[in-house]
Protein backbone atom coordinates (compact mmCIF):
# COMPACT_ATOMS: atom_id res chain seq x y z
CA UNK A 1 0.00 0.00 0.00
CA UNK A 2 1.29 3.43 -0.91
CA UNK A 3 1.89 5.95 1.79
CA UNK A 4 0.24 9.30 1.11
CA UNK A 5 2.16 12.22 2.56
CA UNK A 6 0.38 15.49 3.35
CA UNK A 7 2.76 18.02 4.86
CA UNK A 8 2.47 21.60 6.08
CA UNK A 9 3.68 24.41 3.83
CA UNK A 10 7.19 25.58 4.65
CA UNK A 11 7.50 28.26 1.97
CA UNK A 12 4.17 29.10 0.29
CA UNK A 13 4.31 30.92 -3.04
CA UNK A 14 1.93 33.30 -4.76
CA UNK A 15 1.71 31.81 -8.19
CA UNK A 16 -0.93 30.14 -10.36
CA UNK A 17 -3.30 27.78 -8.57
CA UNK A 18 -4.55 25.92 -11.58
CA UNK A 19 -3.48 24.27 -14.80
CA UNK A 20 -3.45 26.11 -18.09
CA UNK A 21 -5.72 23.37 -19.42
CA UNK A 22 -6.32 24.60 -22.92
CA UNK A 23 -6.60 22.68 -26.16
CA UNK A 24 -3.93 23.28 -28.76
CA UNK A 25 -6.57 24.95 -30.95
CA UNK A 26 -6.86 28.67 -30.15
CA UNK A 27 -9.82 29.61 -27.97
CA UNK A 28 -12.42 32.02 -29.37
CA UNK A 29 -12.45 35.53 -27.86
CA UNK A 30 -14.82 35.95 -24.95
CA UNK A 31 -17.86 38.21 -25.28
CA UNK A 32 -17.48 41.28 -23.11
CA UNK A 33 -19.74 43.98 -21.68
CA UNK A 34 -19.64 46.38 -18.78
CA UNK A 35 -21.70 45.64 -15.68
CA UNK A 36 -22.16 46.71 -12.07
CA UNK A 37 -23.81 45.09 -9.07
CA UNK A 38 -24.64 46.34 -5.63
CA UNK A 39 -21.81 44.34 -4.06
CA UNK A 40 -19.05 44.37 -6.70
CA UNK A 41 -17.95 46.63 -9.51
CA UNK A 42 -17.03 44.85 -12.72
CA UNK A 43 -14.85 46.62 -15.22
CA UNK A 44 -16.34 44.14 -17.66
CA UNK A 45 -18.02 40.75 -17.70
CA UNK A 46 -16.90 37.78 -19.73
CA UNK A 47 -18.53 34.55 -20.80
CA UNK A 48 -16.09 31.68 -20.42
CA UNK A 49 -15.14 30.12 -23.74
CA UNK A 50 -14.11 26.47 -24.27
CA UNK A 51 -10.52 25.95 -23.16
CA UNK A 52 -10.26 29.08 -21.02
CA UNK A 53 -9.09 29.05 -17.39
CA UNK A 54 -9.10 31.69 -14.69
CA UNK A 55 -5.36 32.19 -14.97
CA UNK A 56 -5.56 32.82 -18.70
CA UNK A 57 -8.38 35.31 -18.17
CA UNK A 58 -6.42 37.01 -15.38
CA UNK A 59 -3.39 37.39 -17.61
CA UNK A 60 -5.49 38.69 -20.48
CA UNK A 61 -7.49 41.26 -18.52
CA UNK A 62 -5.40 42.01 -15.41
CA UNK A 63 -1.90 41.51 -16.78
CA UNK A 64 -0.86 38.62 -14.54
CA UNK A 65 -1.61 34.90 -14.44
CA UNK A 66 -1.41 35.10 -10.64
CA UNK A 67 -4.15 37.74 -10.40
CA UNK A 68 -6.92 35.14 -10.78
CA UNK A 69 -8.01 35.47 -7.06
CA UNK A 70 -9.28 38.96 -7.88
CA UNK A 71 -11.63 37.46 -10.49
CA UNK A 72 -12.80 34.82 -8.00
CA UNK A 73 -13.51 37.44 -5.33
CA UNK A 74 -15.27 39.84 -7.68
CA UNK A 75 -17.35 37.12 -9.36
CA UNK A 76 -18.50 35.61 -6.08
CA UNK A 77 -19.40 39.07 -4.76
CA UNK A 78 -21.37 39.74 -7.93
CA UNK A 79 -23.11 36.36 -7.66
CA UNK A 80 -24.36 37.27 -4.20
CA UNK A 81 -26.53 39.98 -5.78
CA UNK A 82 -27.06 38.59 -9.29
CA UNK A 83 -27.47 34.87 -9.85
CA UNK A 84 -26.57 35.20 -13.51
CA UNK A 85 -22.93 35.26 -12.36
CA UNK A 86 -21.13 32.01 -11.61
CA UNK A 87 -20.26 31.13 -8.05
CA UNK A 88 -16.66 29.87 -8.03
CA UNK A 89 -15.96 27.25 -5.38
CA UNK A 90 -12.93 25.62 -7.02
CA UNK A 91 -10.74 28.02 -9.07
CA UNK A 92 -9.42 25.03 -11.03
CA UNK A 93 -12.87 24.19 -12.36
CA UNK A 94 -14.72 26.68 -14.53
CA UNK A 95 -17.02 25.83 -17.42
CA UNK A 96 -17.74 27.29 -20.81
CA UNK A 97 -20.69 29.66 -20.68
CA UNK A 98 -20.20 30.81 -17.09
CA UNK A 99 -20.46 34.55 -16.53
CA UNK A 100 -17.50 36.09 -14.68
CA UNK A 101 -16.80 39.53 -13.26
CA UNK A 102 -13.48 41.15 -14.15
CA UNK A 103 -12.69 43.79 -11.53
CA UNK A 104 -11.02 47.11 -12.12
CA UNK A 105 -7.31 47.43 -11.33
CA UNK A 106 -4.56 44.88 -11.25
CA UNK A 107 -5.91 42.57 -8.55
CA UNK A 108 -4.05 41.52 -5.43
CA UNK A 109 -0.29 41.83 -5.19
CA UNK A 110 1.54 38.54 -5.51
CA UNK A 111 4.68 39.77 -3.81
CA UNK A 112 7.97 40.85 -5.41
CA UNK A 113 10.47 38.49 -6.93
CA UNK A 114 13.67 38.55 -4.91
CA UNK A 115 16.50 37.39 -7.16
CA UNK A 116 15.76 33.76 -6.41
CA UNK A 117 12.62 33.18 -4.44
CA UNK A 118 9.29 34.88 -3.90
CA UNK A 119 7.80 36.77 -0.99
CA UNK A 120 5.52 34.34 0.88
CA UNK A 121 1.82 35.07 1.23
CA UNK A 122 -0.51 33.74 3.94
CA UNK A 123 -1.95 30.28 3.38
CA UNK A 124 -5.70 30.19 2.83
CA UNK A 125 -7.68 29.25 5.91
CA UNK A 126 -9.33 26.32 4.12
CA UNK A 127 -7.51 23.80 1.97
CA UNK A 128 -8.37 24.24 -1.72
CA UNK A 129 -9.89 21.32 -3.57
CA UNK A 130 -7.48 18.86 -5.17
CA UNK A 131 -6.38 19.44 -8.74
CA UNK A 132 -9.10 19.01 -11.34
CA UNK A 133 -9.13 19.28 -15.10
CA UNK A 134 -11.38 21.43 -17.24
CA UNK A 135 -14.85 19.93 -17.65
CA UNK A 136 -16.36 20.37 -21.12
CA UNK A 137 -19.92 21.59 -21.54
CA UNK A 138 -21.00 18.19 -22.93
CA UNK A 139 -19.94 15.21 -20.88
CA UNK A 140 -17.77 12.98 -23.11
CA UNK A 141 -17.64 9.24 -23.15
CA UNK A 142 -14.18 8.41 -21.73
CA UNK A 143 -11.99 6.39 -24.05
CA UNK A 144 -10.43 3.41 -22.22
CA UNK A 145 -6.70 3.67 -21.69
CA UNK A 146 -6.13 0.78 -19.32
CA UNK A 147 -3.22 -0.52 -21.37
CA UNK A 148 -1.33 2.79 -21.66
CA UNK A 149 1.89 2.41 -19.65
CA UNK A 150 1.99 6.15 -18.83
CA UNK A 151 -1.10 5.89 -16.65
CA UNK A 152 0.10 6.55 -13.11
CA UNK A 153 -1.86 3.67 -11.63
CA UNK A 154 -0.30 1.32 -14.19
CA UNK A 155 3.17 2.51 -13.22
CA UNK A 156 2.34 1.94 -9.55
CA UNK A 157 1.17 -1.59 -10.30
CA UNK A 158 4.37 -2.76 -12.00
CA UNK A 159 7.63 -3.76 -10.32
CA UNK A 160 11.11 -2.19 -10.46
CA UNK A 161 13.47 -4.96 -9.32
CA UNK A 162 16.73 -3.42 -10.49
CA UNK A 163 19.85 -5.54 -10.07
CA UNK A 164 23.27 -5.47 -8.47
CA UNK A 165 25.22 -2.39 -9.50
CA UNK A 166 28.31 -3.45 -11.48
CA UNK A 167 31.45 -1.27 -11.64
CA UNK A 168 32.46 -1.19 -15.31
CA UNK A 169 35.26 1.40 -15.19
CA UNK A 170 37.12 3.39 -12.54
CA UNK A 171 37.53 7.05 -13.47
CA UNK A 172 39.74 9.84 -12.17
CA UNK A 173 38.64 10.68 -8.64
CA UNK A 174 36.77 13.81 -7.66
CA UNK A 175 37.83 16.19 -4.89
CA UNK A 176 36.74 13.88 -2.07
CA UNK A 177 34.93 11.05 -3.82
CA UNK A 178 35.52 8.15 -6.18
CA UNK A 179 34.02 8.09 -9.69
CA UNK A 180 32.94 5.09 -11.71
CA UNK A 181 31.04 4.08 -14.80
CA UNK A 182 28.59 1.51 -13.48
CA UNK A 183 25.78 -0.58 -14.96
CA UNK A 184 22.52 -2.19 -13.85
CA UNK A 185 19.51 -3.90 -15.41
CA UNK A 186 16.19 -2.32 -16.35
CA UNK A 187 13.49 -4.19 -18.29
CA UNK A 188 16.20 -6.72 -19.18
CA UNK A 189 18.42 -3.99 -20.68
CA UNK A 190 21.93 -3.13 -19.56
CA UNK A 191 21.89 0.55 -18.57
CA UNK A 192 25.05 2.53 -17.83
CA UNK A 193 25.54 5.59 -15.66
CA UNK A 194 27.98 7.75 -13.72
CA UNK A 195 28.39 6.70 -10.07
CA UNK A 196 30.15 8.66 -7.32
CA UNK A 197 30.92 7.40 -3.81
CA UNK A 198 32.25 9.60 -0.97
CA UNK A 199 35.67 8.86 0.49
CA UNK A 200 36.02 7.99 4.16
CA UNK A 201 33.96 5.99 6.61
CA UNK A 202 30.28 5.79 5.81
CA UNK A 203 27.68 6.74 8.44
CA UNK A 204 26.26 3.85 10.47
CA UNK A 205 23.24 3.58 8.18
CA UNK A 206 25.22 4.24 4.99
CA UNK A 207 25.65 7.27 2.73
CA UNK A 208 22.50 9.08 1.60
CA UNK A 209 21.75 8.74 -2.13
CA UNK A 210 20.82 11.26 -4.81
CA UNK A 211 19.49 9.96 -8.14
CA UNK A 212 20.48 12.45 -10.80
CA UNK A 213 18.09 12.76 -13.78
CA UNK A 214 19.52 14.56 -16.78
CA UNK A 215 17.55 16.49 -19.38
CA UNK A 216 17.04 15.80 -23.06
CA UNK A 217 20.23 15.31 -25.04
CA UNK A 218 20.31 13.84 -28.53
CA UNK A 219 20.96 10.15 -27.69
CA UNK A 220 23.66 9.74 -30.32
CA UNK A 221 25.61 12.66 -28.87
CA UNK A 222 25.23 11.68 -25.23
CA UNK A 223 28.34 10.56 -23.32
CA UNK A 224 28.32 9.30 -19.73
CA UNK A 225 31.26 11.39 -18.57
CA UNK A 226 30.70 14.52 -20.66
CA UNK A 227 27.30 15.78 -19.56
CA UNK A 228 26.17 17.32 -16.27
CA UNK A 229 29.51 16.54 -14.62
CA UNK A 230 29.71 19.92 -12.82
CA UNK A 231 26.14 19.56 -11.60
CA UNK A 232 26.68 16.06 -10.23
CA UNK A 233 29.99 17.14 -8.64
CA UNK A 234 28.18 19.68 -6.49
CA UNK A 235 26.26 16.94 -4.69
CA UNK A 236 29.00 14.31 -4.80
CA UNK A 237 31.48 16.44 -2.83
CA UNK A 238 28.91 17.00 -0.07
CA UNK A 239 28.68 13.47 1.26
CA UNK A 240 26.19 11.79 -1.06
CA UNK A 241 26.37 8.73 -3.24
CA UNK A 242 25.14 10.02 -6.60
CA UNK A 243 24.15 8.18 -9.73
CA UNK A 244 23.22 9.62 -13.13
CA UNK A 245 21.46 7.05 -15.27
CA UNK A 246 22.19 7.34 -18.98
CA UNK A 247 18.68 5.99 -19.76
CA UNK A 248 18.10 3.37 -22.41
CA UNK A 249 19.41 4.19 -25.89
CA UNK A 250 21.81 6.82 -24.54
CA UNK A 251 25.56 6.38 -24.69
CA UNK A 252 26.37 2.68 -24.31
CA UNK A 253 23.02 1.75 -22.75
CA UNK A 254 21.00 -0.91 -24.51
CA UNK A 255 17.49 -0.35 -25.84
CA UNK A 256 15.70 2.28 -27.88
CA UNK A 257 15.59 5.95 -26.88
CA UNK A 258 11.98 7.01 -27.29
CA UNK A 259 10.18 10.23 -26.43
CA UNK A 260 10.20 11.06 -22.74
CA UNK A 261 6.65 12.40 -23.16
CA UNK A 262 4.93 9.50 -24.91
CA UNK A 263 6.15 6.59 -22.78
CA UNK A 264 7.58 6.00 -19.30
CA UNK A 265 10.82 4.23 -20.30
CA UNK A 266 13.22 6.71 -18.73
CA UNK A 267 11.29 6.80 -15.46
CA UNK A 268 11.33 2.99 -15.41
CA UNK A 269 15.11 3.07 -15.86
CA UNK A 270 15.49 5.56 -13.01
CA UNK A 271 13.28 3.56 -10.64
CA UNK A 272 15.26 0.41 -11.42
CA UNK A 273 18.44 2.38 -10.70
CA UNK A 274 16.92 3.39 -7.38
CA UNK A 275 16.32 -0.23 -6.40
CA UNK A 276 19.82 -1.17 -7.54
CA UNK A 277 21.38 1.56 -5.40
CA UNK A 278 19.41 0.46 -2.34
CA UNK A 279 21.48 -2.72 -2.31
CA UNK A 280 24.80 -1.00 -3.10
CA UNK A 281 27.49 -1.35 -0.37
CA UNK A 282 27.56 1.48 2.19
CA UNK A 283 24.39 3.07 0.75
CA UNK A 284 21.47 3.98 2.99
CA UNK A 285 18.35 2.47 1.37
CA UNK A 286 16.06 4.77 3.36
CA UNK A 287 17.68 8.13 2.55
CA UNK A 288 17.09 8.69 -1.15
CA UNK A 289 16.59 11.96 -3.00
CA UNK A 290 16.21 12.91 -6.67
CA UNK A 291 17.50 15.86 -8.67
CA UNK A 292 16.20 16.54 -12.16
CA UNK A 293 16.81 19.11 -14.87
CA UNK A 294 14.41 19.86 -17.72
CA UNK A 295 13.06 16.48 -18.92
CA UNK A 296 14.72 15.01 -15.83
CA UNK A 297 12.39 17.21 -13.78
CA UNK A 298 9.36 15.44 -15.23
CA UNK A 299 11.01 12.09 -14.44
CA UNK A 300 11.57 13.23 -10.85
CA UNK A 301 7.97 14.40 -10.44
CA UNK A 302 6.57 11.20 -11.94
CA UNK A 303 8.83 9.06 -9.75
CA UNK A 304 7.65 10.86 -6.62
CA UNK A 305 3.98 10.04 -7.25
CA UNK A 306 4.67 6.46 -8.35
CA UNK A 307 6.81 5.40 -5.38
CA UNK A 308 7.08 6.55 -1.77
CA UNK A 309 10.80 5.70 -1.61
CA UNK A 310 12.06 9.08 -2.82
CA UNK A 311 12.15 11.29 0.28
CA UNK A 312 12.89 14.65 -1.35
CA UNK A 313 13.17 16.13 -4.85
CA UNK A 314 14.89 19.14 -6.41
CA UNK A 315 13.92 20.22 -9.92
CA UNK A 316 15.69 22.77 -12.11
CA UNK A 317 13.82 24.19 -15.13
CA UNK A 318 11.55 21.17 -15.14
CA UNK A 319 9.09 20.04 -17.79
CA UNK A 320 6.57 19.68 -14.97
CA UNK A 321 3.32 20.73 -16.60
CA UNK A 322 0.24 18.57 -16.95
CA UNK A 323 -0.30 16.86 -20.28
CA UNK A 324 -2.97 19.36 -21.37
CA UNK A 325 -0.32 22.04 -20.86
CA UNK A 326 2.36 20.04 -22.64
CA UNK A 327 0.18 19.88 -25.74
CA UNK A 328 0.45 23.67 -25.90
CA UNK A 329 4.08 23.97 -24.90
CA UNK A 330 5.45 25.40 -28.12
CA UNK A 331 2.43 27.63 -28.75
CA UNK A 332 3.01 29.06 -25.25
CA UNK A 333 6.63 29.79 -26.22
CA UNK A 334 5.57 31.23 -29.58
CA UNK A 335 7.81 28.92 -31.62
CA UNK A 336 7.02 26.32 -34.30
CA UNK A 337 6.02 22.88 -33.06
CA UNK A 338 8.83 20.41 -33.92
CA UNK A 339 7.85 17.30 -35.85
CA UNK A 340 8.92 14.87 -33.09
CA UNK A 341 6.56 16.58 -30.65
CA UNK A 342 3.65 16.96 -33.05
CA UNK A 343 3.93 13.28 -33.96
CA UNK A 344 3.28 11.82 -30.51
CA UNK A 345 0.76 14.55 -29.68
CA UNK A 346 -1.30 13.80 -32.79
CA UNK A 347 -1.10 10.05 -32.16
CA UNK A 348 -2.36 10.44 -28.60
CA UNK A 349 -5.21 12.74 -29.63
CA UNK A 350 -6.21 10.33 -32.40
CA UNK A 351 -6.25 7.45 -29.91
CA UNK A 352 -7.74 9.14 -26.82
CA UNK A 353 -9.29 12.44 -27.89
CA UNK A 354 -8.38 15.95 -26.80
CA UNK A 355 -8.22 16.95 -23.13
CA UNK A 356 -11.69 18.50 -23.52
CA UNK A 357 -13.10 15.31 -25.06
CA UNK A 358 -11.47 12.89 -22.63
CA UNK A 359 -10.21 14.70 -19.52
CA UNK A 360 -10.06 11.45 -17.54
CA UNK A 361 -7.32 10.01 -19.73
CA UNK A 362 -5.14 13.13 -19.74
CA UNK A 363 -5.51 13.44 -15.98
CA UNK A 364 -4.57 9.77 -15.52
CA UNK A 365 -1.15 10.21 -17.17
CA UNK A 366 -0.32 13.59 -15.54
CA UNK A 367 1.68 13.44 -12.28
CA UNK A 368 0.08 16.81 -11.45
CA UNK A 369 -3.20 15.02 -10.78
CA UNK A 370 -1.57 13.02 -7.97
CA UNK A 371 0.32 15.72 -6.09
CA UNK A 372 -1.43 14.86 -2.82
CA UNK A 373 0.56 11.61 -3.02
CA UNK A 374 3.98 13.22 -3.37
CA UNK A 375 6.50 11.14 -1.46
CA UNK A 376 8.31 14.16 -0.01
CA UNK A 377 9.04 17.90 -0.25
CA UNK A 378 10.09 19.51 -3.52
CA UNK A 379 12.31 22.49 -4.29
CA UNK A 380 11.89 24.19 -7.67
CA UNK A 381 14.28 26.46 -9.57
CA UNK A 382 13.42 28.26 -12.82
CA UNK A 383 14.45 31.39 -14.69
CA UNK A 384 12.26 33.96 -16.38
CA UNK A 385 14.63 33.90 -19.35
CA UNK A 386 14.35 30.15 -19.97
CA UNK A 387 14.30 29.71 -23.74
CA UNK A 388 13.50 25.99 -23.65
CA UNK A 389 10.90 25.36 -20.93
CA UNK A 390 8.31 28.00 -19.96
CA UNK A 391 8.76 29.34 -16.43
CA UNK A 392 4.97 29.12 -16.05
CA UNK A 393 5.37 25.35 -15.64
CA UNK A 394 7.13 25.82 -12.30
CA UNK A 395 4.81 28.70 -11.35
CA UNK A 396 1.83 26.39 -11.73
CA UNK A 397 3.41 23.37 -10.05
CA UNK A 398 4.46 25.37 -6.99
CA UNK A 399 0.90 26.60 -6.50
CA UNK A 400 -0.56 23.13 -7.11
CA UNK A 401 1.67 21.55 -4.46
CA UNK A 402 0.77 24.30 -2.03
CA UNK A 403 -2.94 23.83 -2.79
CA UNK A 404 -2.89 20.18 -1.69
CA UNK A 405 -0.89 20.91 1.45
CA UNK A 406 2.55 19.85 0.25
CA UNK A 407 5.98 21.21 1.10
CA UNK A 408 7.38 23.36 -1.70
CA UNK A 409 10.20 25.88 -2.02
CA UNK A 410 10.49 27.89 -5.21
CA UNK A 411 13.44 29.98 -6.38
CA UNK A 412 12.61 32.06 -9.45
CA UNK A 413 15.51 33.90 -11.11
CA UNK A 414 15.22 37.02 -13.24
CA UNK A 415 16.61 36.53 -16.74
CA UNK A 416 19.27 33.80 -17.01
CA UNK A 417 18.91 30.69 -19.18
CA UNK A 418 17.65 27.12 -19.18
CA UNK A 419 20.76 25.86 -17.39
CA UNK A 420 20.56 28.60 -14.72
CA UNK A 421 24.17 29.40 -15.63
CA UNK A 422 24.38 32.92 -14.16
CA UNK A 423 22.88 31.77 -10.86
CA UNK A 424 24.48 28.33 -10.81
CA UNK A 425 26.33 28.83 -7.51
CA UNK A 426 23.26 30.11 -5.66
CA UNK A 427 20.98 27.43 -7.09
CA UNK A 428 23.47 24.69 -6.23
CA UNK A 429 23.94 25.96 -2.66
CA UNK A 430 20.17 26.08 -2.12
CA UNK A 431 19.74 22.62 -3.61
CA UNK A 432 22.41 21.09 -1.38
CA UNK A 433 20.94 22.79 1.68
CA UNK A 434 17.50 21.39 0.81
CA UNK A 435 18.83 17.83 0.48
CA UNK A 436 20.81 18.25 3.70
CA UNK A 437 17.68 19.35 5.55
CA UNK A 438 15.66 16.29 4.54
CA UNK A 439 18.25 13.55 4.05
CA UNK A 440 20.98 14.19 6.67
Amino acid sequence: MRRTIRLAITLPVAMLALLLTVSFAAAQPAAQSTAQTSTATCALTVSVQPGETLSLLANRHLGSYAAYPAIVEATNAAAAADNSFARIVNPGLIRAGQKLCIPAGDGPSVGPINGGGVTPRPVASSTPAPLTVLTPTATPTPIPAADNPLVIENMRARSYPGSDMVIEQTLAAGVNYARYVASYRSDGLKIFGLLTVPNGTAPATGWPIILFNHGHITPELYRTTERYVAYQDGFARNGYITFKSDYRGHGSSEGEARSGHSNPDYTVDVLNALTSLQRFPNADPERIGMWGHSMGGSITLRSMVVTDTVKVGVIWAGVVASYPDLLNRFELQGVPVPSWFASWRDEFIAAYGTPEENPEFWASISPNTYLADLSGPIQLHHTTGDESVPVQYSDVLAAQIEAVGGVVEYDRYIGDNHNISANFGAAMARSIAFFDAYLK
